[in-house]
């Protein structure tokens, strides 16, 4: 299947306040480009739990939207009418936030973007539930556009800082971490997709991301989609690659960044900082600002997900293991911050990662 990747928006609002949300199905590619039309918050909050839609920015940009769906969605209500006054619009909205919130644990996107809207929410002052509805579509708007900006800038900062490991050079990245994780053209791939516009010709090493293989099926194709080279490796592969010194750099994406700077990203990533920190090849991170829980300073007190066995038992559709086996499926792991060389954010690189360093750079 050939897709111009220009073509495929991963999330867009269509219409005014009374509008729905498109979310490109990330479960069915690379077979096919089909997309989910939400009208309703259970559509949204399924969608996010299903992994329709994934990534921690686009998790956080997604429900930002689905809040606005929640306004004249009756489920938000105890009436199980749409709202008809201004106050049924708010507790509607509010109502959606609590819901969406509970559709993953780790990701601090989620929260982070709930929070921004119902701080909205709290001190609306609008003649109209329509009013409302129009109110918090502009502020879902606003988190979708920075996030954009945010994945430019963070393309721009990592570019800047792996130009120097010269041409051609050769780069491990895990799980997906481009457009179809954000609102713009991602963090970790971000940076890869600058280093190829500048002309570097990144070497992409792609692990394919066990057990839902979004390496395989979503990095894959959006850095062949954009020229990038990239070659698919099993998650296995990775240590020897970095040992024969195929490639000079780590970069993955995050769901959640301790204050210390501790890090929650896809299993299979603190595996990887491991490899990379025995053969003395540099491990950076890259995500917005907002993926900072300064909160927490231990990723030991970062919630972790927890998927189904069949996930790993009965992927895609066929059974892969002995029925009744005992299945650990975590769907994150922690990273410590000494693993870390670098954390690319939209306003800089944090190195070393320090807590120090990080609340310097965070603000807080």
């Amino acid at each position: 299947m050939s897709q111009d990747n220009t073509t495929v928006a991963a999330i867009s609002w269509t219409g005014h306040g009374d509008g729905f949300l498109t979310l490109l199905d990330q479960t069915r590619l690379p077979e096919a480009v089909t997309y989910v039309n939400c009208d309703n918050v259970e559509c949204v909050w399924q969608a996010i739990k299903k992994l329709a839609v994934r990534g921690a920015p686009a998790i956080g940009i997604s429900a930002a939207y689905g809040v606005v769906l929640g306004v004249r969605d009756g489920a938000m209500l105890p009436s199980g009418a749409a709202a008809a006054t201004v106050e049924e619009a708010k507790q509607a909205a509010l109502a959606a936030c609590d819901y969406l919130a509970t559709s993953r644990p780790t990701a601090v996107n989620l929260f982070w973007a709930l929070d921004r809207m119902r701080g909205v929410i709290t001190t609306l002052d609008e003649p109209s539930s329509g009013r409302v509805g129009e109110r918090l579509l502009a502020e879902a708007q606003a988190i979708h556009e920075a996030d954009r900006l945010q994945c430019a800038a963070i393309g721009r900062h990592g570019s800047d800082l792996l130009e120097a490991l010269g041409s051609g050079v050769g780069i491990v990245t895990h799980c997906n971490t481009g457009m179809l994780a954000t609102g713009g053209d991602g963090t970790a791939l971000a940076v890869l997709f600058a280093l190829s516009e500048r002309g570097m010709k990144p070497q992409v090493f792609a692990d394919e991301t066990r057990p839902l293989l979004q390496g395989a099926r979503l990095t894959a194709w959006e850095l062949m989609q954009r020229g990038v080279d990239v070659t698919l490796i099993c998650d296995s592969m990775a240590a020897p690659i970095l040992r024969d010194g195929k490639a000079k750099a780590v970069i993955v994406g995050a769901d959640r960044i301790t204050a210390r700077g501790d890090t929650a990203n896809k299993i299979g990533t603190y595996g990887l900082a491991v490899q990379a920190h025995y053969h003395k090849v540099p491990f950076y991170v890259a995500a917005p600002t907002t993926t900072f829980d300064l909160t927490i300073t231990f990723g030991s007190d970062i919630p972790i997900e927890q998927r189904t066995p069949e996930e790993i038992t009965n992927a895609f559709g066929r059974r892969t293991a002995p029925e009744d086996v005992q299945v650990d499926n975590p769907a994150f792991d922690v990273t410590p911050a000494e693993l870390i060389t670098g954390i690319i954010t939209e306003r800089g690189v944090i190195s070393p990662v320090t807590e120090e360093a990080v609340r310097a750079m965070i603000g807080a």
